[in-house]
């Protein structure tokens, strides 16, 4: 076995052109009676973490109960518009205009909460889901009593965010592969990978940690396992998931992954996006790993996928 270590680093664009993606926020009373708030967005998931992501947004900026968040998205029925998920670019943009829609909201239950305690709106904080003077907490009203106000004043407590993003940003990272290489059998191990990114002010750690471990797996099956292969008549014999190489849990190791987070200026969360970061990274980290563990026997390059036959192959030939 010859152990080989690659490094990888990588500048990518997400939200590419910039732009918008719808974000509209309520607060109102759920059919208990207990205060709640329904996000419709223009993002549509599909495994991201949108729901999660936006209620998180929403809870802490108004102090609504974060199980009381609903997030509506791919209703044609009630969602007007809405662009494509891809690029990376949902937080930026969907997530900060959800953000932008639950301050419209903070600003008018605000209004509503100054009167209710006959002081300045400018003196006003809110904290917790409760409306009070700076520096007076024990005086206060909440989304409740602001919400009867509103109704009886046929008010609705509502807001859209107005945010249209001027261009992309720019997350960047360095990805480090080790692997463990059979120079008899051009057999390669993936002993360790480390993924250092940045991708701007991270909204929700968790979720960001399964963007780059996704990312990782595939970019590790790209330079290790993927590959269309076609008979002498052009026919797939790779057409599923039977004949398709790809990794499973039992060919990655436990990944290191570390967010140096430097908020982006674009936008108001400082974010940046992280879908895509780990396939960028690892699948140039993994070649390299394996050619660095070979280059004491002349071999200075693999094709991908870096196949056991390609691996004996490139070494018989160098």
């Amino acid at each position: 076995m010859q152990m080989g270590i690659g490094v990888a680093v990588y500048v990518e664009i997400t939200a590419m052109s910039g732009g918008s993606e719808l974000g509209m926020v309520e607060v109102l009373l759920d059919e208990s009676g207990d205060v709640a708030a329904r996000v419709i967005t223009g993002t549509t998931p599909y495994g991201q973490g949108h729901r999660t992501t936006w209620a998180m947004l929403v809870a802490d900026r108004l102090g609504v109960p974060f199980h009381k968040v609903t997030v509506i998205h791919g209703d044609t029925d009630l969602v007007p518009s809405s662009e494509i998920t891809g690029g990376s670019r949902s937080v930026q943009l969907g997530g900060t205009n959800v953000w932008r829609a639950s301050g419209v909201v903070a600003d008018k239950a605000r209004e509503i909460a100054a009167r209710l305690l006959e002081a300045d709106v400018t003196d006003l904080t809110l904290e917790e889901g409760r409306f009070h003077v700076v520096g007076t907490p024990a005086i206060s009203v909440g989304w409740v009593e602001v919400l009867a106000s509103a109704s009886r004043d046929g008010e609705r407590l509502d807001g859209m965010g107005d945010f249209a993003q001027a261009g992309g940003t720019f997350p960047s990272g360095a990805h480090i592969a080790v692997v463990d290489v059979d120079t008899e059998t051009g057999g390669v191990r993936l002993r360790d990978m480390i993924a250092v990114d940045d991708a701007g002010r991270i909204v929700n750690t968790l979720l960001a940690e399964g963007q780059v471990h996704g990312g990782l797996v595939q970019g590790i099956g790209q330079a290790l396992f993927e590959e269309f292969v076609y008979d002498d008549d052009g026919n797939p014999l790779t057409g599923n998931f039977a004949d398709y190489g790809f990794p499973s849990a039992a060919e990655v190791p436990s990944f290191v992954t570390v967010h140096m987070e430097s908020p982006s200026p674009m936008n108001d969360l400082g974010a940046k996006g992280i879908g895509e970061s780990g396939t960028i990274g690892a699948t140039p980290a993994v070649q390299n790993a394996v050619v660095d563990a070979l280059s004491h026997l002349g071999v200075r390059h693999v094709d991908l996928p870096c196949s056991a036959q390609r691996v004996w192959e490139a070494i018989a030939d160098a």
